[in-house]
Formats: structure tokens, C-alpha cells, sequence
């Protein structure tokens, strides 16, 4: 049996580069190469950086598929489909939007598939596949093994992925993750976390744990720091504000080789916050005491805000940009709120008439950047050109300049080091992503739908 993987890009221009910051291995289809019976033939195409022999022989085609990649993936189907080869598809969007998904691919697979994929393999290899594999509950996570050998050759920034656990215990309005697993978290032994970091590590600089938030359940975090101790990796991952109220695990986070986290600070308004279900962000002293508590361990910050929520005016932009100017925070993200189809947020949206497209992921009037909705005190185009200027002005070579010279960024080599290329690749990205097309620009095919 032949098996191909395909990873989607989000779209492309015909004869322009894709962009290159989100060019990292794709963890998705090495858990399920790593999934599939040894004696299956695996092949794999990046759609971000290379071309897809659509005419090589295979007898099966999987895609794991995000919203922003539905409209490609729907694309790269219908091209395998026409030449009779079936499709199977999963992901974050099969999940949220399964019965869209079927109408695109002989089989959808809902929720995660650690259980599921060797059946799906199985029917197909037995002529019985199925339209609809579900996963019911969180199954465990104990013996994944992503096949990285499907990797090789490939140009992907040098950053190894590494999945400690997945899911969240918060219940943010607009995120999908916690839609999809009903805020809970699960999480892999830790011996198996571990020898994955070590077979990686001498080949990656710095590895990245991809965990939807990895402070999630504080105690088990902890001790996973304590046990990644030993090794001396050099780490980032994703993390709630809330955890930077415990020393413990902050002296832990160095201790473990922690070079930075993501967190999202997401607004400066605590109405806004109270309206996202993220209050907590507001405890205990608020973001002044949490990020003084951060800047006290030297923790760097990759830190995210939202633009869009009910309460934000023109003047919400230049005021997060300064916030995260005079805290030096390492990297920043400026984005418009996306509603995604099946959180509160898109129900709340949709239910008071306020979303612009019926499907805005498929809509060939929507582009990168747009912002979807109506928002309540500025236009959808205030928000988009506010979003452009935020990060004008806060990758503007003044203002990376003087975050470069800050204590806590110059405080190791290394990240001192790569601080002036990362943040000159999110410079050259500013208006790079604004209006990026949803699917191939221009791609002369139609969306062959399953019978």
C-alpha cells in the first residue's frame, strides 16, 4: 500500500516565495507517518515549498487541515480525487467543520487520531473504508513517535517541534482549541517527551513545545522541568500569564533551559478580557506584577495581542505597541480577532449579524488579513490597517533596536544573537502577509465534491 502525506500551505501567488516564517516542520503528518503500519509505503509533500507530483502512483492521500488551509487542502483534493485516488482528511477543521470537510474527501476523520488512523489504514487496505471515523473522549498519548525522517531534504527553519501535551484548560471565547477538546489537557509520559528531545536536539538549536499551553497543569509541569533538567536543551513553548505568579515553577522554567514563552497578553482593556473568559489574566496584581515577576528571571516574551473585541477604538494600537515597547518584549504579535467556526465567538458573532461571509475561509472576496466581521467601534478595514501599523511600528529598526539592548534580551548569547533575525524576518513580514490569498491565486481547477 502507498501511502501519500500532504501538508497544505495557506496559498500562494504563482511565482512569489512562500513566506518564510511559517516554514517550520509540520508535526501533523510525522504523527501520523509515525502511526502508520512499517510496511506502508510513505511519501511526503510540503505544499509550502515544493511542488506536488499530483501523477506519482499512490493509493491514498491524508491532509490534516486548519481553517486557514481549507480552502488549499479542498484544492489539492480535487486534484488527487479527478485522477480516482482517494482522500482522507483530519485536523483542527475536519473537527469543526466535518460535514463541510466530507463533502471534499471520501473519509473524514474527527478528533484526534492516535486511535483511529490504524483503522482507517485498515479498512482502506481491506476495501471497507468508511465516510466517518469519530473519536469519542481524549484518548491517551503514551507511544507517539513522529516519523522525522519524512522531513529530510526539506528547508524548514532550524527549530525542532516537540509535543509534550495537547489542550487547554481554559475556556477563552475565540479559541478553537478548547472547542475542539472541551478544555482539557492530556499529556505523554514524560520518558518518551524526553528521548524525543534527545534525538533531536544535537540536530536543532533550539527546540520549540508546540503544547496549546504548557502550563496548563502546573504540578505536571513542573515535573516535566525537573526531568528536562539534565539534558541542557534550549527550549520556548506557549504559556498562561497565570503561571507567572509561581516562583517555583519560574526558577524551574530557567532551571529546564527555557529561553522564552509565548503568552497571550491578548488586550489592555479588562472589559475586553472579561469578555474573552480571560479575566485571569487580570490576577494577582495584573500583567505589571506578572511581567515583573518574568523580567526578575530573565524569561524573554513572545507576547500576543488581539484587535477587534467590542471595546477597542483606534487608540487601542499605538497603546499596546507602546506597552510592548517599554517592556521590551522580545517578539509581538498585532493580529485582528478571527472568529472560527464553531467557537462562542462565532456563534455570538453569526447569532447578531455581524459576520461578513457565510464561510470566510472559502469566500474568493477573502484574503489574509481581512478582518471577517463587523467590529463594534471601527470598521473592518480601521482594525486591518491598525493591525499593519502596530506591527510597522514595533518591528520599525528604532524600536528593535532599543528591545535589542534590553537586560532581559541581551542576558544570553545565543538569543541575543538570533533576536536581530528573528525580528528582521517578522520586519521583512509586515505587509508580506497582508492580503496573502486564501489557496493557489488564480488555480484554474474546480472543487470536486464527493459523491
Amino acid at each position: 500500500m502507498r501511502l501519500t502525506l500532504v501538508h497544505p500551505c495557506i496559498g500562494r501567488r504563482p511565482g512569489r516565495g512562500y513566506i518564510r516564517t511559517w516554514q517550520m516542520e509540520p508535526l501533523p503528518p510525522a504523527l501520523i507517518a509515525g502511526l502508520t503500519p512499517a510496511d506502508v509505503e510513505v511519501r511526503f509533500y510540503d505544499d509550502r515549498m515544493e511542488e506536488i507530483p499530483f501523477d506519482e502512483p499512490t493509493d491514498l492521500v491524508a491532509l490534516s487541515v486548519e481553517t486557514y488551509t481549507a480552502k488549499r487542502a479542498y484544492q489539492i483534493a480535487s486534484e488527487y480525487r479527478r485522477r480516482g485516488v482517494p482522500v482522507v482528511m483530519g485536523g483542527f477543521h475536519a473537527s469543526l467543520c466535518p460535514e463541510e470537510v466530507a463533502r471534499y474527501a471520501e473519509t473524514v476523520v474527527v478528533g484526534e487520531a492516535e486511535a483511529l488512523w490504524p483503522l482507517v489504514i485498515d479498512d482502506y487496505r481491506h476495501g471497507r473504508p468508511q465516510k466517518l471515523y469519530r473519536q469519542e473522549g481524549r484518548p491517551a498519548l503514551a507511544g507517539i513517535r513522529p516519523r522525522r525522517a519524512i522531513f529530510r531534504g526539506k528547508r524548514y527553519l532550524p527549530v525542532g517541534l516537540v509535543e509534550a501535551g495537547r489542550g487547554c484548560h481554559f475556556r477563552c471565547e475565540f479559541c478553537a482549541v478548547q472547542t475542539v477538546f472541551g478544555a482539557t489537557q492530556t499529556r505523554r509520559p514524560i520518558d518518551e517527551i524526553l528521548a524525543e528531545v534527545a534525538a533531536i536536539r544535537r540536530r536543532d538549536g533550539l527546540i520549540f513545545f508546540v503544547d496549546d499551553n504548557i502550563t496548563s497543569n502546573l504540578t505536571q509541569a513542573k515535573e516535566f522541568f525537573r526531568a528536562l533538567i539534565p539534558l541542557g536543551v534550549r527550549w520556548v513553548g506557549q504559556s498562561s500569564i497565570n503561571a507567572a505568579h509561581d516562583e517555583e515553577f519560574l526558577e524551574l522554567l530557567v532551571r529546564s533551559g527555557c529561553q522564552g514563552v509565548l503568552i497571550g497578553f491578548e488586550s489592555l482593556n479588562p472589559q475586553n478580557l472579561h469578555s474573552m473568559n480571560k479575566s485571569f489574566n487580570t490576577s494577582r496584581g495584573g500583567f505589571e506584577a506578572a511581567l515583573e515577576n518574568l523580567r526578575r528571571f530573565r524569561i524573554r516574551l513572545y507576547a500576543t495581542f488581539i484587535f477587534g473585541y467590542d471595546l477597542d477604538t483606534p487608540a487601542s494600537f499605538p497603546e499596546t505597541v507602546a506597552f510592548s515597547r517599554e517592556h521590551g518584549f522580545y517578539i509581538t504579535a498585532f493580529n485582528h480577532l478571527t472568529p472560527f467556526p464553531g467557537t462562542a465567538l462565532y456563534r455570538r458573532l453569526e447569532e447578531t449579524g455581524r459576520l461578513l461571509y457565510d464561510a470566510w475561509w472559502l469566500d474568493d472576496r477573502y484574503q489574509y488579513n481581512m478582518v471577517p466581521f463587523r467590529p463594534a467601534r471601527m470598521s473592518p478595514e480601521e482594525v486591518e490597517r491598525g493591525c499593519v501599523e502596530a506591527r510597522r511600528l514595533f518591528y520599525s529598526w528604532p524600536s528593535i533596536l532599543g528591545r535589542a539592548f534590553d537586560p532581559v534580551n541581551r542576558s544570553d548569547f545565543f538569543m541575543f544573537r538570533n533576536f536581530f533575525l528573528i525580528n528582521a524576518l517578522h520586519r521583512a513580514d509586515v505587509d508580506g502577509r497582508n492580503h496573502f490569498p486564501l489557496g493557489v491565486e488564480g488555480w484554474q481547477g474546480s472543487l470536486l465534491q464527493a459523491a
